[in-house]
């Protein structure tokens, strides 16, 4: 994996930005009353004796085809939950061999669950034993919920997410030669069809509303006699992908994890369309077109993706792009979606340059503007602690809500505050309304200057940063500066730039005080200067690709702003 995400590194169109490109968090970001009491209704409306109603009505004999799933699993997850054993984003449920898993806490682990997404794992063990397996699971899943309309279950993009799975795997679970059994899930697919109708659009939009749509294409496709839903879907998916995904194709929740999500369930779609041998709508060729190279912008060299708006570093993202065809360029720079990255000699680095998203569009989110992460090669070398989105993480109110702080990434902080500010149950409020941007190629490397307002207000201060890498990736240089505003403020405030390291990465001071040796765990060195603040070491974590925290330092550079502002400046480079 190590090569995969490099192998197309060449920029497909100019690099450079016209100076003062602004991207601005509109108003309101909040979730209204009325649509927070409208999403409860239509949720009570689901689970009503009237909408069982509605789902009542003829089903298939049989499927129209098995769509091939395009992303490979992981036989060795799928060996373990052969065992009893699930794992999801590092929680662990142990049940007995055959039985659902019904003791999950955390609500990613239980949407996963009833997505039935581990049958893609399942799949890659010995035929016989999954087919039994899966068939068990899937009768338990039957007894346990398809008569009640409940959540997560009935999630409409659990929901679709489920349509799509049983499909692709439909001879393991539709091999067996009880036919009560096999008319119940075939008698699924019909009423999942006919509760995505009506529930999809409620979806909040983005992932969500995109992922609950193509479960209606999806049934309308796989169900003989269903072309007016198949329409009907294609209609919906449509719009939901016009208003849910930005014009360069990044989801608006703005986490890489979530674009891995959306571009996964496009491309399952596309497997349907691909098994009855019609073509594909522009709507959906187009989206995934635009999906996949601003995934593969936010893979780091280690084939993972990076840790931005509570993404958990897994492998998933490249597995993903692998299923897309062809090769699949990096997008170096995303305007709208407001990530910038910057390669050269086998580093990548990625800058976060745009306000948060909105607190309607997503249940994690960060307030992680400017932050940068880095990687050499393989090795991990500056990261943000990330992870909030993580299942292990749900019984740890307290940590989540940590890491997403901008405490918890590698930027500036000031007066120990949050450049947005971050709300209880995984909202985010006011802060960061517009940042800057200017971008540029040089002869020595590749340079972006950005700035944001998150401080203005509060404290009279704009926080710029510039961030240049060299042409031979052995440099990395920086500057943080706080510029006073029209009113400045009284007295001195305090700072912090952040550096969080990976795992792994040993770092020592050196005699002066100003500087750090970094020591990675394969060998090889980076050197760390800084001025104009105190240099420190001090513990921090990061969360991993299993989605556990792991214990790790960062380097923090302290000191105080008078009003007249500050610039603090810092470099990263190879040891030879």
């Amino acid at each position: 994996m190590d090569d995969a995400p490099e192998r197309a590194e060449e920029p497909q169109e100019p690099d450079s930005i016209a100076p003062g490109k602004r991207l601005v968090r509109q108003a309101g970001g909040g979730v209204s009353l009325g649509d927070r009491i409208m999403a409860r209704f239509y949720r009570l409306i689901w689970q009503t004796p009237l909408h069982t109603l509605r789902l009542k009505g003829r089903h298939p004999l049989k499927l129209a085809g098995v769509p091939d799933d395009p992303v490979l699993g992981d036989a060795d997850a799928g060996a373990a939950l052969a065992a009893g054993d699930w794992v999801y984003q590092g929680e662990s449920v142990v049940a007995e061999p055959g039985a659902l898993p019904v003791s999950a806490t955390g609500d990613a682990f239980r949407r996963w669950m009833h997505s039935f997404a581990w049958l893609r794992d399942l799949a890659l063990g010995n035929r016989g034993d999954a087919t039994k397996l899966a068939e068990s699971l899937t009768h338990a899943w039957l007894d346990a919920h398809a008569d009640t309309v409940s959540e997560p279950a009935w999630g409409p993009d659990v929901t679709a997410r489920r349509v799509l799975f049983w499909a692709a795997y439909a001879p393991l679970i539709l091999s067996s030669t009880d036919l009560v059994y096999r008319s119940s899930v075939l008698n699924h697919f019909a009423r999942a069809g006919r509760h995505l109708d009506g529930t999809a659009d409620r979806m909040p939009q983005g992932v969500q509303r995109i992922t609950a749509w193509c479960g209606v294409v999806a049934a309308g496709l796989l169900i003989a006699g269903n072309e007016p839903r198949r329409l009907f879907g294609e209609a919906g998916l449509a719009k939901a992908l016009a208003a849910g995904i930005t014009g360069d194709g990044g989801v608006l929740c703005r986490s890489p994890d979530a674009q891995a999500d959306t571009l996964e369930v496009l491309l399952m779609l596309r497997a349907v369309y691909v098994m009855r041998k019609l073509p594909c709508p522009d709507a959906l060729t187009d989206a995934i077109a635009r999906t996949a190279p601003v995934l593969a912008g936010m893979v780091m060299g280690d084939g993972a993706l990076s840790s931005w708006q509570g993404c958990v570093p897994g492998l998933h993202g490249s597995a993903v792009l692998a299923a897309v065809g062809g090769v699949t360029r990096p997008l170096r720079q995303t305007r709208e979606w407001g990530y910038q990255r910057l390669t050269s000699g086998g580093v990548v680095l990625i800058c976060d340059t745009a306000p948060p998203p909105l607190a309607h569009l997503t249940q994690n989110g960060c307030a992680s503007t400017l932050a940068i992460e880095l990687s050499d090669g393989a090795q991990r070398i500056i990261v943000n602690c990330g992870g909030s989105r993580a299942g292990a993480l749900a019984g740890m109110k307290e940590l989540s809500e940590g890491l997403r702080t901008t405490a918890a990434h590698s930027t500036l902080t000031l007066a120990d505050s949050n450049s947005t500010a971050i709300l209880k149950g995984g909202a985010i409020g006011k802060g960061v309304a517009e940042t800057a941007l200017d971008r540029q190629e040089i002869e020595a490397g590749s340079r972006i200057e950005a700035s944001h307002d998150g401080y203005l207000k509060r404290f009279g201060f704009t926080h710029q940063r510039s961030v240049a890498l060299s042409s031979d990736g052995n440099e990395v240089r920086g500057e943080d500066t706080l510029l006073p505003g029209a009113k400045k403020r009284k007295g001195e405030t305090g700072f912090a730039v952040r550096f969080h390291l990976a795992p792994g990465i040993e770092p020592s001071l050196t005699a002066d005080g100003l500087g750090a040796l970094l020591r990675l765990p394969e060998g090889g060195a980076w050197q760390f200067r800084a001025r104009g603040g105190a240099l420190a070491v001090e513990e921090s974590l990061w969360v991993g690709p299993d989605g556990r925290p792991r214990g790790t330092h960062q380097l923090v550079i302290s000191g105080l702003s008078d009003p007249g502002g500050a610039t603090i400046g810092w470099i990263f480079k190879r040891a030879s």
